[in-house]
């Protein structure tokens, strides 16, 4: 593992929600830089929950989570703010996509959060909306997006300053499936070729069969399905 570095390390998690509902406990998650890993399972069993820990946006009853050797129990909100600006890119189901603002100043967000510099972040997003095909409408705004190509730009936001953590929520949620493949073909390059983590969360199997591994979250954890 020395030569080898998790960027995201899980251990011994666990999660109630009010009721009082246990959701999981003792859940372990190790993800290599380049690996993709689907987590599958029942709606409500916390697939999204789990997402939201690993982004330090809901904290977890028990357990520790490390992100590119840094322990998120170990930090303020202050601190965990940071860290999700520069270290987490996320893909939500509903995209979030800023309306009054155009599509390569959606993209360019998490740079221009993170740095001063409005010209090299405006060159990123530019390069990753080439990326994803959608270069010719750099100036145009949300209200004009389809639904996949909406998702596109989610993904080249989530992109764009080269996470170490890139988690997704359902990413080809509403999609049509040739939209979807080409969604996820990008989402998953994309990790493998900045070395990044991934963690997506999905109820399709076509979405979890890209992954280097897929899991089903249940009350005691995870466990792996299959191997690639």
């Amino acid at each position: 593992m020395a030569d080898n570095p998790m960027l995201l390390a899980v251990k011994d998690l666990g999660k109630s929600v009010p009721g009082p509902r246990l959701l999981f406990r003792t859940l372990d998650l190790d993800v290599a830089p380049g690996e993709l890993v689907a987590i599958i399972g029942e709606s409500g069993v916390g697939k999204s929950t789990l997402l939201n820990i690993l982004a330090g946006l809901d904290e977890a009853d028990a357990g520790r989570v490390v992100i590119d050797g840094i322990e998120l129990g170990a930090l303020d909100e202050s601190a965990r703010t940071r860290l999700r600006r520069e270290k987490i890119g996320f893909v939500f189901q509903a995209f979030h996509i800023l309306p009054y603002l155009t599509l390569v100043q959606n993209v360019a967000l998490p740079l221009v959060l993170v740095s001063p510099d409005t010209g090299v972040a405006h060159a990123r997003a530019q390069a990753m909306l080439k990326a994803v095909g959608l270069d010719g409408r750099s100036d145009g705004y949300a209200r004009d997006l389809s639904g996949g190509e909406l998702q596109r730009v989610a993904i080249a936001r989530a992109l764009v300053h080269r996470p170490a953590l890139i988690l997704a929520d359902e990413p080809t949620g509403n999609l049509d499936p040739e939209t979807a493949a080409r969604v996820l073909s990008l989402f998953a390059d994309a990790i493998r070729e900045q070395g990044a983590a991934g963690v997506m969360v999905t109820h399709s199997a076509a979405s979890a069969a890209i992954a280097d591994r897929v899991l089903t979250l249940g009350l005691d954890g995870l466990v792996e399905r299959r191997g690639r």
